[in-house]
């Protein structure tokens, strides 16, 4: 049966392939982007999509999701960080969770208390691997995603009394430029300039573990679109499903 989702953080990457994807299959996709540029360029890409300005972090926007009836909701907005955290501004990672984990947790609960009123729904909040395994200079994005794993496993137990589902999206290293970018680019303040060897060491470090061999997010999207439409889900869905197992392993030499 054809679903009314709701997505954000649609304008690239998981997002924006998963919309388009279960518009395909026939869902009504309302696909929620940051920026009115943003919107305009996706309404014009793909009008099959209901597109509508979305920013988390704007308490105009978060209540404006109060207009569509959604049956499922995917928290799939984020913002990367990275850097050593001994010496990261505060600042940045007051920024990272504001979109990570408040926004997240603004819309969220917006949509909750309407499937609450209806008891029907499924939220699908997209933790991450670093979610459950942290590591160095990932420090600042691990921490919002580890936050997300904690408010998906208590979401899930507290609405499950009004017959809403939740679950937990953890996908590994793929393709979609984001990793790369929260890599290389952890903002201004850090120069490899002036920065200590042993923090420039770290980034290099972290560049090689989250933006080499990553994969097709083709198999991402499959995901998303198999939790809007299954009957039932488990709480935490690896992507790949032996994700934890692979960085485990150790590194060849």
């Amino acid at each position: 049966m054809p679903k009314t989702v709701l997505i954000t953080g649609a304008g690239s990457g998981f997002g924006r392939g998963a919309a388009t994807e279960l518009a395909k299959r026939g869902h009504q996709v309302i696909a929620g982007v940051e920026t009115e540029g943003q919107a305009a360029e996706l309404g014009a890409a793909c009008p099959e999509l209901t597109v509508a300005k979305l920013d988390v972090t704007n308490a105009q926007d978060v209540a404006s999701v109060d207009r569509w009836d959604i049956d499922v909701f995917i928290a799939n907005a984020a913002r990367g960080q990275t850097g050593p955290l001994s010496v990261l501004p505060l600042e940045r990672l007051r920024a990272v969770f504001e979109v990570n984990v408040f926004g997240t947790f603004a819309v969220t609960q917006r949509v909750a208390a309407a499937m609450r009123r209806k008891r029907a729904g499924r939220i699908l909040i997209v933790s991450s691997i670093a979610g459950v395994r942290a590591g160095v200079g990932s420090g600042p994005y691990a921490m919002t995603k580890h936050a997300l794993q904690a408010f998906g496993t208590s979401l899930r137990a507290e609405l499950i009394p009004f017959g809403v589902d939740v679950a937990l999206i953890n996908p590994g290293p793929y393709a979609t430029g984001f990793n790369d970018r929260m890599a290389n680019d952890p903002g201004p303040w850090f120069d490899r300039k002036t920065a200590a060897p042993e923090d420039v060491a770290i980034m290099d470090s972290l560049i090689q573990r989250i933006t080499v061999g990553q994969l097709d997010p083709a198999e991402v999207v499959r995901r998303y679109v198999e939790l809007v439409e299954a009957e039932k889900t488990e709480l935490v869905n690896f992507i790949p499903a032996d994700i934890v197992e692979r960085m485990s392993r150790p590194a060849v030499r």
